[in-house]
């Protein structure tokens, strides 16, 4: 992967000074996130990408590439930042969570210049307001639930660009056992790296959100719990503290999993994930 364009999209992202949901810098944020979304899906004229809107003003962005079947595979990360109790605190969130919204964006990019066509049906969503307590997430999540939207895989990516141990971590709590143990194995595929297993504790991410509603989801971070980001949820949270190998290697997983899980058979059970053959040349790779 050239990490030129996610380091050039994360430059302007962190450049708001909060990307706070009640704040009309978050709003504004999320509306140029929404553009940069339509821009990298445009060489794929089968995407489609779509504001969600909530009560508060910042919407939440879905991207989709239609699949075969209905069924959803969906990439997660939450676009919103925080600096403390203020709205208006200064709040770049560079790995926390730009991080993951860069490599959902250069992901989508691979994806849409090779006009991948899925088996399963592919989402991209970039959620508001995490940091209040996933609301953006369990909206979306609910949503689905009460639309009987099918969802067979979610994977939360939640700070991707610092890690003291220089390998992720995979959450074991609040989690689908056999899609986490899925996960593992792609990520062993694609990064060369088993990666760490460490706990939350809480429903700290969206990927809770969608454990909620009875949708399996597993949730890749930077490095174990007690490791990750000191800087998060203040204004040191900053674009040059970024490493970008780390980046490259979520960047990889996730490239992994939306191509691997888009052939998942529905009704698989937990830890025997069934999938339908695929020529592998149907596998994109970084350019």
């Amino acid at each position: 992967m050239n990490t030129r364009r996610p380091e050039s999209w994360l430059r302007v992202f962190t450049r708001f000074h909060t990307r706070h949901y009640l704040s009309p810098d978050g709003t504004k944020a999320a509306n140029w996130l929404y553009d940069r979304v339509k821009q990298v899906g445009r060489s794929n004229p089968a995407i489609t990408v779509t504001r969600f809107e909530h009560e508060w003003k910042q919407p939440s962005i879905i991207a989709q590439i239609p699949g075969q079947n209905p069924g959803l595979v969906i990439a997660g990360a939450h676009l919103d930042s925080i600096g403390g109790p203020s709205p208006d605190a200064r709040s770049p969130g560079a790995d926390d969570n730009g991080t993951g919204v860069v490599i959902l964006l250069e992901v989508l990019r691979v994806l849409a210049s090779y006009r991948f066509k899925p088996i399963n049906t592919l989402e991209f969503h970039f959620y508001a307001a995490e940091e209040s307590g996933r609301n953006g997430s369990m909206d979306v999540f609910s949503h689905y639930s009460a639309s009987g939207k099918h969802v067979l895989a979610m994977l939360n990516q939640d700070m991707a660009g610092r890690s003291p141990s220089k390998r992720f971590a995979i959450l074991t709590d609040y989690v689908d056992a056999g899609l986490t143990r899925f996960v593992e194995v792609v990520a062993t595929a694609y990064t060369g790296q088993a990666p760490l297993r460490t706990q939350c504790g809480w429903p700290c991410s969206d990927h809770a959100s969608a454990t909620h509603f009875g949708y399996p989801a597993a949730c890749v971070i930077e490095d174990q719990i007690e490791k990750i980001n000191p800087d998060m949820h203040t204004a040191e949270d900053t674009f040059d503290k970024v490493n970008w190998k780390t980046v490259h290697r979520h960047a990889a997983l996730t490239l992994g999993f939306m191509v691997e899980a888009s052939y998942i058979e529905d009704g698989y059970a937990p830890g025997n994930l069934n999938r339908v053959e695929r020529d592998d040349h149907d596998i994109p790779e970084f350019v």
